[in-house]
This record gives structure tokens, sequence and C-alpha cells, in this order.
């Protein structure tokens, strides 16, 4: 099968991110009802609300599906007024050059950049029943979430510093949300790093990878990541995603992996919300 990187792939990459989120702020309404998470489809763009704090609370796939106008952002901009949330836009370049005018002229700066990749799947790159790994990868049971949370938390706490709780809770959120199936690493039978996938119309989106300090450099990640897409292709994918800041481990061990640069997005931010 031959893919192009083209508005076609940017469709399908950038909606089954955008439904991942979703699925999460669903399920974060339910289990928080207090905290109003919301999300709204506004021509193709899923804009969601996850609390003002959270790095979901923003746009997927603005402009990539229907045309955007000022009336269409100005119902988009209007829901996260509403929640009192900064206005963030991940962009596709396959959205188009005019965007970037309408962005700029109503007071739009980019504020950071993200590599989307991907990789052809087939059932027969998996023939080996056994994966070449030593560690133990499996995924999550049933009553185990906390488990999953903990580890992914106790694996951001060198990046986030203070933000522990905070993570063990989205941790705890993800690992229950529709369409994730989270993956977990053992050595010695103690869970050392974590790993999340989410499989929409036949596409596999790996995610939330993390490892405990103490547990680096043992070849977790790679027997995860390895887990996952077999697991996916066993699902019938036939295509998997991921996503890295340019120029990352992240992208150099996708890359290695044989994933694919598709292209580089942009996160746009309102000014207003940049000066306020």
């Amino acid at each position: 099968m031959k893919l192009y990187c083209d508005k076609a792939l940017s469709q399908r990459l950038e909606r089954v991110e955008a439904l991942s989120n979703a699925d999460f702020v669903t399920s974060r309404a339910q289990m928080f009802p207090e905290s109003s998470a919301k999300w709204i489809d506004v021509a193709g763009t899923y804009a969601m609300f996850d609390g003002v704090d959270s790095p979901l609370t923003q746009t997927f796939g603005l402009g990539l599906f229907e045309e955007i106008t000022d009336n269409e952002l100005e119902l988009i901009e209007t829901f996260f007024q509403q929640h009192n949330a900064p206005v963030f836009h991940e962009v596709s370049p396959m959205s188009g050059p005019s965007l970037m005018g309408l962005l700029n002229k109503r007071g739009y700066q980019p504020v950071e950049l993200t590599t989307v990749m991907y990789k052809i799947l087939s059932k027969e790159d998996f023939v080996v029943a056994d994966s070449k790994h030593e560690m133990n990868t499996r995924i999550l049971k049933k009553g185990e979430e906390e488990i999953w949370a903990l580890t992914s938390a106790a694996g951001w706490s060198t990046e986030t510093g203070g933000l522990t709780d905070f993570m063990c809770q989205f941790g705890q959120i993800a690992a229950h949300c529709a369409g994730a199936r989270p993956f977990i690493a053992e050595h010695n039978g103690k869970p050392i790093s974590t790993g999340m996938l989410y499989i929409y119309d036949h596409v596999a989106l790996l995610a939330g990878a993390s490892t405990i300090p103490e547990g680096r450099n043992r070849g977790a990640q790679s027997a995860l990541l390895d887990a996952r897409l077999r697991y996916a292709a066993a699902q019938g994918c036939t295509l998997a995603m991921m996503c890295a800041a340019p120029g990352s481990q992240s992208q150099r061990n996708a890359e290695k992996n044989n994933f694919q640069v598709a292209y580089t997005r942009t996160k746009w931010q309102a000014i207003k919300n940049l000066e306020g």
C-alpha cells in the first residue's frame, strides 16, 4: 500500500487524534462532572475544553475538513471564552495558507511545532508470534487503571515537577476512556513503563509513553512500541501514527522503527491570551 503525504492522509491522522481527545474529554465529564469538560464540533473542527490548564484544551482539525471563516472562529472562540480558557488551535499544513492569513488577522501567533509521523501496518510484518524483547509487556486488565496511572505519573515526574497529582488523575481518565488500550511493561514483576494505544477506523494512535526514572535504558519503550504495533496489526489496523517534538529523541526512536514524517503542524494561540 502506497500513501502520499497529502490532505487525505492528514484528515485520517488528525481525525484519529481528535477522536481520542474527544473520548478523553467525555470520560472526564463522566468521572468528574464538576469539571465542566465538554467538546463541540464546528465545521469539522473539534474544540475541546478539559480544564483551563489541560493540554487537551484546544482545537483539532481546524480548516482541514471544511472552510473556516470569521463566523466559525467566533463560535469556537466564544466556546473557550465561556470557560475562561485560552484559545489554542492545532493546525495541519494541509489546511492551506489562507487559514494562516485568517489567524494572523484575528490576532494569533504560532507557539509550538509538532512532527506527525505514520507507519503502514500489515499482519505479515508480525509473523513471528513472540516479541524479540525480554521485557514483559501486556495490555492492562480491568481494575488496574490506578496502577497504570501511578506508573505513568512517576515517569513524567522529572518533566512535570509538582504536577504529579495532575498527571495521575490524567492517567486514570486516559486508562478509562473509550477507544483506549493501555499497555504496561514490567521488569521482575514491577511496572516500570506505560504506553497508550487508541484505535479508530483502522488507524492506531500511539501515545502516553512514560518510564519511571529507575526503569529507563532497559528497552521498555521499545518493547511497548513493538507490543502495541503487533496488537494493532492483529486488530486489522492498516496505519499507525505518532506525534513528537521536532528533532526530539521520541522522533528519532519512531524513525528508527520505520515511522515516516508526514508533516509538521503548528499550534496557534490568540495573542490576547498571551498578553492577558
